[in-house]
């Protein structure tokens, strides 16, 4: 939330979001295709013209990349993806002659994605709530668990330290302001 939602009341707040949900519909419904996400994939659908075939389809799939076209024509969608894709677990499939189904495998499946092409409009990736994820239905203790190994995993895949080493951490700074008189420059803490 930035700093101008903070000042709004809850009616303006409400009206704000609709307002901006709106907004965000119309646009993703203005895109060549349409898409949706889960934690660790997402799923691209391109209409195409009925009749078309397989071998009509120019489709590229890359670790930064994605574009759709029938050869010899202007590409339906081409540009840089959001974010990395495992592309030897990303397909596609043409269904019913007049539908590409695009699976792009993330690469980060701690991340929501705000747009499939980096020039495309975004959404509010906060106000997203995943459908087949309940971690809402979970009791409190249950979920900040869940939560922490969520996080302690992105800062893993990040090379920075778990919530567990910074307490640790944190402990060891407060030792030694509490005990000035104790050396730690030949300290080994593991």
């Amino acid at each position: 939330m930035n700093e101008e939602d903070k000042s709004l009341s809850k009616e303006e707040q409400e009206a704000k979001d609709k307002g901006d949900r709106e907004r965000e519909t119309k646009e993703q419904a203005a895109l060549p295709y349409t898409w949706k996400q889960e934690l660790g994939d997402v799923d691209v659908v391109v209409p195409v013209p009925k009749g078309t075939r397989g071998r009509d389809l120019n489709v590229t799939i890359a670790k930064k990349k994605l574009a759709v076209g029938l050869k010899g024509k202007d590409r339906i969608m081409d540009g840089e993806l959001c974010k990395e894709i495992k592309v030897e677990d990303s397909t596609w499939t043409l269904e019913d002659q007049e539908v590409v189904h695009i699976h792009l495998e993330k690469l980060n499946k701690q991340q929501w994605w705000e747009n499939v092409l980096t020039h495309h409009p975004k959404i509010d990736t906060t106000k997203i709530q995943p459908e087949n994820s309940k971690l809402s239905d979970l009791d409190g203790e249950t979920r900040s668990m869940v939560e922490k190994m969520m996080f302690d995993q992105q800062q893993k895949q990040m090379g920075k330290p778990t919530s567990d080493e910074i307490k640790k951490m944190e402990a060891l700074e407060k030792f030694k302001t509490a005990h000035p008189e104790l050396d730690f420059s030949q300290a080994k803490i593991s």
